[in-house]
């Protein structure tokens, strides 16, 4: 079993955590699929703590390395890009029609792309087991928060449809923006 703990490895105790990420990112999108949304966040949530954790063991055990950062963003990319769009989606803009309903596909897009960017970018900039102080735009795990948030706003009929419409625009905006986030 040293394995888990050989920076070398692929499937070190770092990456196994990141895996179980995109494994709980996958059932997720499943659960969404079915309208079982509660499901479908719980496992999300469950991503996103074995998102938190897969980096601080790969920083403390130093098990960090380039196909680690490459998984990481594979797995921030299924779990916060992709999960919190089709939950918005599903739950949301399947019910708006015509001119709506494309520009919310259109925006659900740019989202991805914007998340897909962002995750390309950290990578080309990340140095395996560094972190700075802070993020320079909004963290993919961030921008799904913000979009949880959202989608949970049009559940409880706090945001309308074509408001999520706009949020979710100018969260995918804020992921490639300027704006400085504290590291955690």
């Amino acid at each position: 079993m040293s394995f888990l703990y050989d920076p070398r490895s692929h499937f070190n105790l770092a990456n196994l955590f990141t895996m179980v990420n995109i494994a709980a990112g996958l059932v997720a999108t499943y659960l969404v699929s079915q309208h079982h949304f509660a499901l479908a966040a719980l496992f999300a949530w469950i991503g996103g703590a074995f998102d938190i954790f897969d980096g601080k063991i790969a920083r403390k055990y130093n098990l960090s390395n380039e196909f680690g950062v490459q998984l990481d963003s594979f797995a921030d990319f299924l779990s916060f890009v992709l999960v919190p769009v089709f939950f918005i989606f599903v739950g949301v803009y399947e019910k708006m029609e015509g001119a709506w309903f494309v520009l919310a596909s259109v925006v659900s897009v740019y989202y991805v792309i914007s998340g897909l960017r962002r995750l390309i970018q950290f990578n080309i900039d990340a140095d395996p087991g560094s972190v700075g102080k802070y993020f320079v735009g909004v963290p993919t795990p961030l921008g799904a928060i913000l979009l949880w948030l959202v989608w949970l706003g049009n559940l409880y009929g706090l945001v309308p449809a074509p408001l999520v419409v706009v949020l979710m625009a100018l969260i995918g905006w804020l992921l490639n923006s300027n704006v400085k986030v504290p590291h955690p």
